[in-house]
């Protein structure tokens, strides 16, 4: 009797290290919606629970376009209020001038949709239809690309505008292995173990890619002194009344990273002097809030790396995520024009 209670408190004692270790990797695991990804240069990832609840940016009142409106009466899904978590794969083409632009993305959204009513939209949309992996994979023009959706689970779509089927294939693929933690792209597996503990937002890979410009990446006309094939690991952490920024170039070598890190302290330098003028054209309210910003800013060479910390206030958080700022991602495949019938 006392021989089956140990091996029964044995068993009991096994069966909770296991159940704790497969918590723990769940939770080390990248989230799902990036796992499903397919093969890509760069992968965006946000999480929207902390930042609505931060922000409440689901509450203000939004400006539609009439096609956009369509959509939202044809399906009941409201972006800022229904979409939880998106991730975005970022593909590279080797044409930049041909139909399908500079770059291509695919694209997985969680969170809470009507099934039925997004499939009636979608098939009324759709120029045609492919069953693959008891899925159904809707075709729909967009700008001139094709792209392509599918309904994952009740929760979660995936859509991808690269020209052929292969990525949207891959997609479903991993759906039916999403349950491994390990699973994911390559690109995941090498770069997600430097994205910090709790990030609700981040990207990795060649995150440089859609503001390439002439081999440089350019942000709102300024070009930063990186090419355009730069790696990076970026991230926002969201703290008590703050979010936390670190983005982290991955640089060929040290010398590289020190002339990178020079570069930007320059471009520092220069955004600082400049401060005062932007506060005097900035609102009363949003003075202090850009001071914090640009005083928390700071660059820092660790050997091949160069790593850039800031810290937004909420304040200021609040103002970039009104409905005009569009920080809630709005589906591609709601762009076509389609009646509110969804025909």
């Amino acid at each position: 009797m006392r021989k089956r209670t140990r091996y029964s408190l044995l068993l009991m004692l096994v069966l909770v290290v296991a159940l704790v270790a497969a918590v723990c990797l769940r939770k080390a695991a990248p989230p799902e919606v990036a796992r499903l990804l397919p093969e890509s240069d760069a992968i965006v990832y946000i999480n929207l629970r902390p930042l609505r609840a931060a922000t409440h940016f689901d509450r203000s009142s939004v400006a539609r376009s009439p096609e956009f409106q369509q959509f939202i009466d044809a399906t009941g899904i409201v972006p800022e209020r229904d979409l939880d978590a998106a991730a975005f794969a970022l593909h590279r083409m080797d044409n930049p001038n041909g139909p399908n632009g500079p770059v291509a993305y695919s694209e997985v959204f969680e969170g809470r949709f009507d099934g039925a009513r997004l499939a009636r939209y979608l098939a009324g949309i759709a120029t045609a239809q492919e069953q693959y992996a008891d899925h159904t994979v809707y075709s729909i023009p967009v700008e001139g690309r094709t792209l392509r959706v599918a309904q994952l689970g009740y929760d979660t779509i995936a859509a991808s505008n690269m020209p052929t089927t292969e990525q949207i294939h891959s997609m479903l693929d991993r759906y039916r292995a999403s349950a491994s933690p390990f699973s994911g792209s390559s690109l995941l597996a090498a770069r997600y173990r430097d994205v910090p503990l709790l990030s609700s937002a981040w990207a990795i890979g060649r995150v440089g890619l859609p503001f390439s410009e002439r081999g440089r990446i350019s942000i709102f006309g300024l070009q930063l002194p990186l090419p355009e094939d730069t790696t990076f690991v970026a991230s926002l952490r969201y703290g008590i009344g703050a979010l936390h920024l670190r983005i982290e170039q991955f640089a060929p070598s040290d010398a590289d990273a020190a002339n990178s890190s020079q570069a930007l302290n320059a471009l520092l330098y220069i955004f600082q002097a400049i401060q005062p003028k932007i506060e005097a054209q900035s609102e009363t309210e949003d003075t202090e809030a850009l001071r914090q910003f640009a005083a928390s800013i700071q660059i820092e060479q660790h050997k091949d790396r160069v790593v850039l910390t800031a810290t937004l206030p909420v304040q200021l958080l609040k103002k970039l995520v009104t409905p005009q700022s569009a920080i809630a991602p709005n589906p591609s495949f709601a762009t076509p024009s389609a009646d509110a019938s969804g025909r």
